[in-house]
């Protein structure tokens, strides 16, 4: 299992740390590094972040009011110098606590325990087969294996399955974690596909029912990524 990771660090020493534990673990796919809460939240609203690596003594905005400023946030592994945060973090239900300077292996705990939990929580939802979408005054159940691609239409989301489409109103990317991350990507601001429904992929493009999808230059090297390591098998 390939998890999406961010950094969220004030300090230069500490992403580059951080940086290089994520590079020696297989199983992390690092997507950003972010110098501040501000930057961090525009990475997670463009790409499907998993898990965060947060500093809690950040300026401006603390790691603790960020994480808890998010609509559906990803998992977190808090990593500050001050000792006395600990309780406050783990109140929000944070998989873990390093405090620094921490060695890799205490590092590597963590990530693993995250991505148990990770598993567990993917598992979970595979065996939910259906979710319930509402539109146009209805409550519409569809099957998740039916669903071919959704995408953003203004404050709406066109999702289509089984030749039929419906709008629901809600935010993309709020409608895209109701989904299972290891069914769905994101490859477009716009849009976002249901992996096994992929017909072909050439170039910039992706073919998926008759329909051809753009992949967008931000989502290009993960979608790829994702091709190369046989994600979409």
């Amino acid at each position: 299992m390939k998890v999406n990771c961010i950094i969220v660090d004030d300090e230069p020493a500490s992403r580059e740390i951080l940086e290089k534990y994520v590079a020696d673990c297989p199983s992390l796919n690092l997507v950003g590094i972010c110098k501040n809460a501000f930057e961090a939240s525009e990475v997670i609203s463009n790409n499907n972040v998993q898990l965060i690596f947060l500093d809690i003594n950040m300026p401006k905005l603390s790691g603790i009011k960020f994480y808890k400023s998010l609509t559906n946030p990803p998992f977190v592994i808090f990593t500050t110098a001050y000792p006395e945060f600990a309780v406050e973090g783990f109140e929000v239900n944070a998989i873990d606590y390093l405090l620094k300077p921490f060695p890799f292996e205490r590092f590597l705990k963590a990530v693993n325990k995250a991505i148990d939990i990770l598993k567990s929580k993917s598992n979970n939802e595979h065996a939910d087969e259906y979710i319930l979408f509402k539109s146009d005054k209805k409550i519409h159940r569809v099957d998740i294996n039916e669903i071919y691609y959704l995408e953003a239409v203004g404050d709406y989301v066109k999702v289509f399955f089984n030749e039929k489409s419906i709008m629901v109103h809600d935010t993309f990317q709020n409608l895209l974690n109701q989904l299972p991350n290891n069914l769905f990507v994101r490859i477009h601001k716009s849009h976002a596909i249901a992996i096994k429904r992929i017909d072909t992929i050439e170039g910039n493009m992706v073919k998926i029912n008759g329909k051809s999808i753009p992949i967008g230059q931000t989502y290009r090297t993960e979608f790829m990524s994702l091709i190369k390591s046989g994600g979409l098998g």
